[in-house]
Order: structure tokens, then sequence, then C-alpha cells
């Protein structure tokens, strides 16, 4: 069900392909919703692509913010990348919930978690969406560190950076795994954290609720 360096080889491959390609292969999914996988060969690709829109959130969310640090920006266009900050980011938490939920789904037909063991004071989901960070810095680092035309210097501190960060992920995915065959084991438990984004709520963000009230 859950494989760490599966998943890391996922984001990697997704992240140089979609630098290729305006394609989205993510819409349909998050239209119609994600089904909770149930342990077949079919659930199994559902899961897959699951991972996959949410690392692509994340992939759309960073170079979103890059838009917002162009010199040429005008406040017209900095107000239009918030908002599309504020939905893309809520979308991205929405995506770790449901792969957390999943999971949990999953492990739940199998009467586990155990709750009588340890918790972890991070969920799976939230792991996978850390590691789907660090394969963004991974790729656009080593792109750093590959360019021709950057000053003295700049290839070799990009190096440097470049080992710390899969130096990082190798630890993460490895503590991933082990959760995951702790969880299976029962020798330690997981739950779902559910983010709350209040930001994005006409009904608890007073920025907008108030603009909205009627006079």
């Amino acid at each position: 069900m859950l494989l760490a360096n599966a998943i890391v080889e996922l984001h990697d491959q997704r992240t140089s392909d979609w630098h290729l390609t305006d394609a989205n292969p993510c819409e349909g999914v998050l239209r119609e919703g994600v089904r909770t996988p149930s342990g077949d060969q079919d659930a199994a690709a559902e899961w897959a692509e699951l991972v996959v829109c949410q690392h692509r959130a994340n992939f759309d969310l960073w170079h979103i913010e890059d838009e917002a640090r162009a010199p040429g920006a005008t406040d017209a266009d900095l107000a239009a990348v918030k908002r599309r900050i504020d939905t893309t980011n809520q979308l991205r938490n929405d995506l770790v919930e449901a792969l957390d939920r999943a999971l949990l789904a999953w492990l739940g037909e199998r009467r586990l978690p155990n709750p009588a063991a340890p918790l972890n004071s991070e969920s799976p989901g939230l792991i996978i969406d850390r590691l789907s960070i660090l394969a963004l810095k991974i790729y656009h680092t080593r792109e750093e560190a590959l360019r021709e035309d950057a000053p003295e210097g700049h290839a070799a501190r990009n190096r440097e950076r470049l080992g710390i960060l899969e130096e990082q992920r190798s630890d993460l995915a490895g503590c991933l795994e082990d959760l995951w065959r702790e969880s299976l084991a029962g020798t330690r438990r997981f739950k779902l954290y559910r983010q709350l984004k209040m930001y994005n709520d006409p009904l608890l963000n007073p920025a907008i609720y108030r603009q909205e009230a009627p006079k």
C-alpha cells in the first residue's frame, strides 16, 4: 500500500515530466474526488494517483509563488497571485488529509491502527507532503548546479546544497517506511490531523464576511 521509495521515484518522475508540458493530469481526479483504496490492483493505482495529485498541488504552488517574486509584478498581479496561492494551498492541504483518510480506511479494514500503540506526532500524509517539497527543491537545486551561465562558485554551492537535500529526503523516506511498517505491526499509530484552514472560508475569515455583510 505504501512504499516510501516508490513515492520518491514518483515525485521525481512527475517533476521532470511536468517541466516539459503544461498538461495537468489531475484535473479530473480533483474534480470527481478520490476513492478510498481497497487493497486490490485498482486501489494501488488510485493511491498512486492521489500521491501524484498531492505533489501536483505543491508543484503548482511552487511556480505560482515564483510569479509573486517577479521584479516586474504589479500590485494587481500580486493580488491575483495571492488568491491563487490561497486556493492552491487549500487544495494541497485537502489532499494531505485525503492521503491519510485513504491509509486509515485501508488499515481499518485490517483492524488497525492499534489504539493502544504509541501515537506518532506526524501522519504519513504530512510526511509525503514534505517529501514532495523536497523533490521540488532537489530538482531546482540540481538545475542551478548545472547552470552554464552561473557566476563562479555557484555550481559548487548548489552541489553542496543538493547533497544536504538528498540526505534529508533519504532520512525522511526512511521515517515514513518505519511508520508504515510499525503501523502494520500494531506497534505505532497515527491519526488524521485536520488542517482546518480558516482563510478561504467566508464564514470564518472576517476579512471576507465583513465585506459581504449586508448594509
